[in-house]
């Protein structure tokens, strides 16, 4: 599929005995003769009424900003789609417009009249669309929030879950096998340096008298440090903690609880199924949405359309609109058979004596549709 559509129109010389009807034919002869690969298609604009050289200079300004606006945010709807497929390791769903591909959308584009009827001033066509697209962005920003506040709760559990041995919550680690405690003994946990994990074997039963030999056990291993339990009489915990610190070995302080350690299985496990349900609904929400958004942009390129021809062309210059889908090669080309169809004295005015006014400076009106 094309990344990037030029909707254009052009207008008909009927002084010339020109037709729209024979433009088009001409269109299409002209980039066969050349050997583009364009595809091009009609693009069919509603009658709009009730339109004064006054309203559309008025109009003007706002239609160019409001382009801009549902824009970005159909530009922001696929880049969430592709960034939350990307998450779970998925491929982004075919994008569709009222049930249909893109292009398929583009190249048969009719307006929809129940959604936005054709009898009211151009100004209120425009509300009308922007009401749409900007409830549309206000319930995204509302449903992306939740969902990324879910995401970051679950991203700052495995977090520290998988940071060094010397801060890390330990619960998961622990079994209640690991653990002894009684009236007089207790069970710690050492914090040791991996490359001094022998020196650790070989000196903590010497660290206090009351050490029960032979009670350490290594339970996990990361980069930088194991974890290993001591069991000894709770009495000289203290003691043992000095001497442990002064050979370099750190005793967390841990207390076992089966209650708290379910809870945590408990509260990470839910915090995972919301947010795989969350991204679900958001991901639907996101497709539905830019279904709606790109729709909105279409019906709002016809306005924009039909409002340039006309402060260009002027109120009784019918016109030819197309949409084409030109390659990156072939777009000079075109631009000049365009030029070339609006006739010597409509082209005339946009070329400056050396020959350059800018890449936006052409005769015909045209607005761009970049789909990626």
């Amino acid at each position: 599929m094309p990344t990037k559509y030029l909707i254009v129109t052009l207008p008909v010389q009927s002084a010339a005995g020109d037709s729209e009807a024979s433009l088009w034919r001409r269109l299409q002869e002209s980039i066969s003769r050349n050997s583009l690969d364009t595809p091009l298609y009609r693009f069919t604009l509603p009658r709009f009424r009730g339109t004064t050289f006054n309203s559309l200079i008025a109009l003007s300004d706002e239609l160019v900003r409001s382009n801009v606006l549902i824009e970005g945010l159909s530009f922001k709807i696929r880049k969430q789609i592709e960034d939350l497929e990307r998450d779970r390791d998925a491929g982004s769903g075919t994008l569709a417009v009222d049930g249909v591909p893109v292009d398929s959308y583009l190249s048969r584009f009719v307006w929809d009249e129940d959604k936005y009827p054709v009898k009211p001033p151009l100004k209120e066509i425009v509300a009308r669309i922007l009401s749409r697209v900007r409830k549309i962005e206000d319930r995204l920003k509302v449903q992306a929030a939740d969902y990324n506040s879910v995401k970051n709760q679950l991203k700052s559990i495995i977090k520290k879950q998988s940071i060094s041995l010397v801060t890390r919550d330990l619960s998961n680690l622990v079994k209640p096998e690991d653990i002894i405690t009684s009236e007089h003994l207790t069970t710690l946990l050492a914090v040791v340096p991996k490359y001094s994990q022998q020196d650790w074997l070989s000196s903590y039963e010497f660290f206090d008298t009351f050490v029960v030999p032979r009670s350490s056990k290594r339970l996990y291993e990361d980069n930088e440090y194991a974890l290993y339990t001591v069991t000894l009489f709770a009495k000289v915990v203290d003691n043992f903690k000095v001497r442990a610190r002064e050979k370099g070995f750190l005793i967390r302080d841990f207390a076992y609880s089966p209650e708290a350690q379910e809870s945590k299985k408990d509260e990470l496990e839910k915090l995972r199924q919301d947010e795989d349900s969350m991204r679900t609904s958001l991901l639907q929400f996101l497709y539905a949405s830019y279904s709606e958004v790109f729709s909105s942009w279409m019906h709002f390129s016809a306005v924009f359309l039909f409002a340039e021809s006309i402060l260009r062309y002027g109120l009784s210059t019918p016109f030819l609109c197309a949409v084409l889908a030109p390659s990156p090669k072939s777009e000079k080309n075109l631009s000049s058979i365009l030029e070339e169809l609006c006739g010597f004295a409509n082209s005339k005015y946009w070329k400056s004596e050396d020959g350059d006014h800018g890449d936006e400076s052409h005769p015909y009106v045209s607005s761009t549709i970049n789909v990626v």
